[in-house]
């Protein structure tokens, strides 16, 4: 349950959070959306982990707006993290925390395709209590809060269930992104019934589980920032998620990887079986 301050919060001021993560895309990622130059595009841990002038612009223009909406709040960006990892140690703090990812699917942004989004997640002592989900370039607003179900352009969402008998296909990591034991794990997914595919931007794969588009999607990396928006998102449209070893997941890490979430209970537990090999 939120508690009182955060739930007035979220009643009053959503409206704003969903206003500033326009405004950060409309003035700062869309303006050098197919326009980037090449010494504004660099690597960070290697050729498929990149950073624009987008993403640290978006992430500067959030960091002010969104603890000037809500005093007392702290901001952990991914961009910000990246600079400095202790900033990460805010997730397990008592403040309300930001979960912010600037550009989620940096590398479609940079190809110059529309498949990217800006991830924002509020969370307080580890619970995800509310999360917007945008894509400019599709003109895509998804917001969850918690106990109050999921929107899209603010049209409810809901998951709904795989059609029985039919292919669940499934996004999953990249194999840059995997252990020897991960990549086994999601290697169990290609048995009879299921369709795994490489994912693209994490934010847009969830929503597209939360909208019943997509059957799940297996993961094989916790940072925060790409995940904390979607879990909300997928469990406010009807669905579910759970971890290798069958626990929640938990975005202040230690989790059993690699984790799943689905539309719904029963196809969550159908792949989390798969990748433990049972």
């Amino acid at each position: 349950m939120i508690e009182g301050t955060l739930a007035a919060f979220l009643e009053d001021r959503s409206s704003d959070v969903d206003e500033a993560v326009r405004k950060a895309a409309a003035v700062e990622i869309m303006p050098r959306f197919r326009q980037l130059a090449t010494h504004e595009v660099l690597e960070k841990s290697g050729p498929h982990d990149l950073v624009t002038v987008a993403d640290r612009r978006a992430e500067e223009f959030l960091t002010g707006a969104l603890p000037a909406l809500l005093p007392g709040s702290v901001v952990v960006g991914e961009e910000a993290v990246s600079a400095d990892p202790a900033v990460y140690e805010a997730l397990g703090g008592d403040a309300p925390v930001w979960i912010v990812d600037p550009v989620d699917g940096t590398r479609q942004f940079v190809r110059g395709e529309e498949g990217f989004c800006t991830l924002v997640a509020l969370a307080r002592h580890g619970e995800i209590l509310a999360s917007w989900t945008y894509a400019p370039a599709l003109d895509e607003m998804a917001v969850a809060v918690r106990g109050r179900g999921a929107t899209l352009n603010g049209e409810p969402l809901q998951a709904g269930s795989p059609r029985p008998g039919a292919e669940l296909e499934v996004a999953t990591s990249h194999p840059d992104y995997t252990t020897g034991d991960q990549k086994r794990a999601l290697l169990g997914l290609r048995a009879e019934g299921v369709r795994p595919r490489p994912c693209g931007s994490a934010g847009l794969e969830y929503l597209a589980v939360a909208r019943g588009e997509l059957d799940a999607v297996a993961f094989s990396w916790e940072l925060a920032w790409d995940h904390a928006a979607g879990l909300l998102l997928v469990a406010e449209a009807g669905g579910a998620h759970t971890t290798l070893t069958n626990e929640p997941f938990r975005i202040t890490g230690g989790n059993a990887l690699p984790f799943t979430a689905a539309r719904d209970a029963a196809t969550a537990e159908r792949v989390r079986g798969l990748l433990a090999g049972e």
